[in-house]
This record gives C-alpha cells, structure tokens and sequence, in this order.
C-alpha cells in the first residue's frame, strides 16, 4: 500500500468438508481456524500471481529483499497441516487466507456458551429450505460456478449463469427472467458486482440482489459497513450457509439496491 491503506485482519473457526477437499487436492476435510489478512493495495500482477510462494522469488531490484517472506509462509502452513488461499486483483487489493487446523475441537465442542463461534466454509449443516425460484449465478471461476449451481438446483432453484456482467446484462436485456442475482464482486471486465447490480435492477426494480466475495470488498462498504439492504455472503461458503442467504435475499424486503442506497447515504 504505497499510498497508504486498510489493513484488515479477521479469524474464524471454519469447517473445510469433502466437497471442498476434492477440489482442493492438499486440503484434508476437518476443522480449521482461519485467519485473514486483507489489505486495500496495489494488488498482484496476474503475471505473477503463480510465482509468490516460490523461494528466492521478488519483484524488488537488486539489494532491496530476497523475497522469501511468502514462501516461509507457505512452508510452515503446509507443515501444520494447513491450507492457503489468496484473492487479489489489481487496484482493489489482496486478500490472504491461511487455514490451520484446529486444536481441541472436542473440548472447544463442549465449551458451552463460552466456546467461540463456529462457521461452516464448504460443509454441510442441518436441513435448509430451498424453493422454486430462479437466480442468475453470475461467477468467473468454473469450478465454483459449476457448484452454487448443482447447490441451488437440489434445493429446488432453476438457475441461469454468467461468467461476467457483459454476459449477465446480455441475458438481462433479452428477457430472461429471474428472481434473484447472485453475483461475485470482483469479475474480470470493466464492470463489478455491484455495478453489474445496479445495471440489473434498473429496469427490474423488483429482482432481488445477492454478492458474495473471497474478501471484503470496498466497492460495497460505505464507511466502512455495508450499507443498509445489500446483502454479502463471505467466501468460502457452504450449502446451509448458500441457502440461508438466498432465502433472506428472496423473503426479505431488500428495499433499496445497492444504488440507491449508496445515492441517499
């Protein structure tokens, strides 16, 4: 952040399941604390994005850093058993999430109502209600994609995809119908989530409006909360926590977009 910036660190206790795991070839199913560092900088170069954990790897010219900062990283996390994932793009920021797993989760299980709060990331929980409506799945990453949308259509949704907001405005403007958008933030493009958003809702004021993220993205805070009505489902999620959120976005009043809501504050 040459500039200066936001720093964001954030922890939970997650749950990484089979489905996950499949996808993920070093990940072993179990529990995990999670600890999240988001920052609001330059963000990394796709060019390079393959190479931050390589040892001895650095952008830095000659006698400013030998770059082993992200591999040390990476090595004690593999050597706890862990897992790492990073979110970046360029001019919005970068978010590293590194997945340990989780000591004493039978005692901490017993805890009673002093023991921290447990979130699902990519499990499965207790029943969830589904329906019958349809949602617009709006998600560049095919593997993701390709699950929200067997998750939606076994709870009942029909469903239709993007894999950015020039193809979900196509789709908009010829007609498709659909109940609820559900949408990433960040999407390669010219145009994001929320902006994708407000393009949608314009002429059908009536669809509701979903986004979910790898990280905290400012394009949806405004001073720093999200603004009343917008909804964000945190990446990674699970069933329950897909269709608990769907269901609120669907049933709730949802009354002002993210527009209108970010032109009256």
């Amino acid at each position: 952040m040459p500039d200066g910036g936001k720093l964001t660190l954030a922890s939970a206790n997650v749950i990484l399941d089979e489905a996950y795991a499949k996808t993920h070839d070093e990940v072993a199913p179990g529990e995990y604390v999670m600890i999240a560092i988001t920052d609001t900088g330059t963000g990394i170069p796709a060019s390079i994005r393959d190479r931050v954990f390589e040892p001895f790897f650095t952008t830095k010219s000659e006698g400013k850093g030998t770059g082993l900062g992200l591999s040390m990283v990476y090595g004690f996390v593999k050597q706890s058993g862990g897992h790492i994932r990073m979110h970046t793009q360029e001019g919005r920021g970068t978010r590293f999430e590194v997945y340990l797993p989780r000591a004493g989760a039978g005692a901490g299980a017993e805890a009673g109502a002093g023991a921290p709060a447990e979130r699902s990331a990519v499990g499965e929980a207790a029943p969830v209600d589904g329906g019958c409506e349809t949602i617009l799945v709006v998600e560049d990453d095919v593997l993701v994609r390709n699950q929200v949308i067997a998750q939606l259509q076994s709870l009942g949704y029909v469903t239709l995809s993007a894999t950015n907001a020039r193809e979900a405005l196509a789709l908009v403007t010829g007609g498709a119908e659909f109940d609820l958008l559900l949408t990433d933030v960040i999407m390669p493009g010219r145009m994001n989530g929320r902006e994708l958003a407000e393009e949608a809702v314009k002429g059908r004021p009536s669809v509701k409006v979903l986004f979910t993220s790898g990280y905290t993205e400012k394009a949806l805070l405004h001073h720093g909360r999200l603004d009343a009505g917008v909804l964000l489902l945190p990446k990674p999620y699970n069933k329950s926590d897909l269709a608990r959120m769907v269901r609120l976005a669907l049933d709730g009043t949802q009354a002002l977009h993210p527009g209108q809501q970010a032109a009256r504050a």
